[in-house]
């Protein structure tokens, strides 16, 4: 634990507590909206920690902590670009991940899910059923998803319904709701997902 910690640096957040225990490492491919990038991934008993690769070994930044009980997994099928996929949900933030083989898609998804498994079991919690919408990365689609009209371009952003995950224009998404689960601050969202939220 104390090497995952020096890997992180000063950015990182310390991870020692009592009775946390390293199980496993390894790098997987994160489905980012720009484009799939690799990042390190380190499984302990309770949560799961991943960041972007400085120097692998040596050094990562980025440092994401996510707490194991509030995580839900669901296999994906592959796609032209990624295979073994599989996605992470949390209440506040949901990603596709891929591994190099199906064996190790198994490998992470049983681990996880014993870890999970033995967590809820533990603290008595029910397995979460509210989670964030994982992102429709950028290069999905060329027009809004919403509109269906406005074309994206250098001048024309890419906006993200922090509700479905959406793709959208500006005009699509000029309302902001608040979702304390998410963020203590009002967020973008798109008109479809403003009215039913209200």
């Amino acid at each position: 634990i104390a090497a995952v910690e020096n890997c992180f640096g000063a950015s990182g957040q310390p991870l020692a507590v009592p009775g946390r225990v390293l199980l496993g490492e390894g790098i997987l491919t994160k489905e980012c909206r720009k484009k799939p990038k690799p990042r390190i991934f380190f499984l302990f008993n309770d949560i799961l920690v991943y960041g972007s690769i400085v120097i692998n070994k040596r050094k990562y930044n980025s440092q994401h902590i996510i707490p194991l009980e509030d995580v839900t997994l669901e296999t994906l099928p592959d796609t032209l670009q990624m295979k073994n996929r599989w996605m992470i949900k949390t209440s506040k933030k949901s990603f596709v991940v891929s591994a190099a083989s199906l064996t190790e898609r198994k490998e992470w998804i049983s681990h996880l899910e014993e870890c999970i498994g033995h967590l809820l079991t533990k603290t008595g919690r029910q397995p979460s059923t509210e989670h964030a919408a994982p992102w429709i990365p950028d290069k999905a689609t060329d027009i809004c998803m919403r509109c269906t009209q406005t074309k994206f371009s250098t001048l024309t952003r890419r906006h993200h319904c922090r509700k479905c995950g959406f793709v959208v224009c500006a005009d699509c998404s000029r309302q902001r709701f608040l979702m304390p689960r998410l963020s203590p601050k009002p967020l973008r969202v798109c008109n479809l997902c403003y009215r039913q939220l209200l």
